[in-house]
């Protein structure tokens, strides 16, 4: 059975466009991630001054602290997610 030289080349070039999407859609993964590690390194930071705030303000203080900790918790699941 013969395999026509069109039919190779259309293979050869479906072949190459699925390798060329595999890595775009790699490094769109790898800046997604970059992302999720800026907004990670900010919540630490706003936790951290949460933290050396003086008073409760109402107990919202402690709210925020609560809430920042819970979104720190949702970016690590969602960074071990995208590994």
């Amino acid at each position: 059975m013969k395999v026509k030289r069109s039919a190779l080349r259309h293979g050869a070039i479906a072949a190459l466009f699925a390798i060329f999407f595999a890595f775009v859609g790699a490094g769109t993964v790898l800046a997604a991630q970059a992302h999720m590690d800026s907004a990670l390194s900010s919540l630490q930071t706003a936790l951290s001054e949460l933290n050396q705030a003086d008073a409760d303000k109402g107990g919202h203080r402690t709210n925020a602290i609560k809430l920042v900790k819970q979104a720190i918790d949702e970016v690590n699941a969602g960074i071990q997610a995208g590994k």
